[in-house]
């Protein structure tokens, strides 16, 4: 549903965001480095390898990355959208695991 507005608006959805000089897009492994000061998940999470799901953008032009835990026995609900299965990081709090070819 949020595609429609976005197509509406003349706003594309997001395909990549740079992040530290690497450009990642769904599906690319990430560590998580939650800021500090959060709640009780970014402790769990910390240093966690997810996998990026979506690019979101908020109609303030923040980014949001939504991603998977990758040792999470139920990552593929994440895929669904069910709760509890998808976290929210902002790219500073990220940092990329694949290298590119160089």
């Amino acid at each position: 549903m949020e595609e429609f507005f976005r197509d509406q608006e003349g706003r594309p959805p997001l395909e990549s965001v740079m992040v530290k000089g690497i450009e990642l897009r769904k599906g690319s492994r990430v560590l998580l480095w939650p800021r500090p000061g959060g709640d009780i998940m970014d402790i769990a999470l910390k240093g966690k390898v997810a996998f990026i799901e979506a690019i979101e953008q908020d109609y303030e032009d923040r980014i949001q990355l939504s991603v998977t835990v990758e040792d999470d026995p139920g990552r593929d609900l994440g895929d669904a959208h069910i709760l509890g299965h998808r976290f929210f990081f902002t790219p500073e709090e990220v940092e990329p695991l694949e290298i590119p070819d160089e």
